[in-house]
């Protein structure tokens, strides 16, 4: 195992028990899940860090991880966090021109979750 590697874990919901991210990456087709993936294993290469148009910082420390494929434009909301890791929050696939409030909600009640239950990622 190399230590010096940032790593990339799926948030859990602390009611639920649910990995929102992985639950929505899961659903996707073949073809789109490999770019997902293939985009998430280009962030953790680059330390939790990418410009846009890849990355783009939303609020505090959330920022999105963009995946634009033809059937759509994934949004995986991520941040890093202690001991070189990169947590998944939450996905969705964006329909408008701004990212819905709604979402960034949720990814900051994931985000709030995790601080307070440090043990809620895998």
């Amino acid at each position: 195992m190399i230590y010096n590697e940032y790593r990339v874990k799926f948030y859990i919901n602390s009611q639920t028990g649910k990995k929102p991210a992985l639950d929505y990456i899961k659903l996707l087709d073949e073809k789109t899940r490999q770019k997902v993936n293939k985009y998430i294993e280009f962030l953790r290469e680059n330390k939790g860090y990418l410009n846009e148009p890849y990355s783009r910082h939303i609020r505090g420390k959330i920022r999105e991880l963009r995946v634009d494929f033809n059937n759509g434009y994934h949004r995986i909301f991520y941040f890093s966090f202690l001991e070189k890791k990169i947590i998944l929050l939450n996905a969705f696939l964006k329909n408008t021109n701004k990212t819905p409030v709604k979402q960034i909600s949720i990814a900051e009640n994931n985000y709030q979750d995790t601080i307070n239950n440090p043990q809620l990622y895998e």
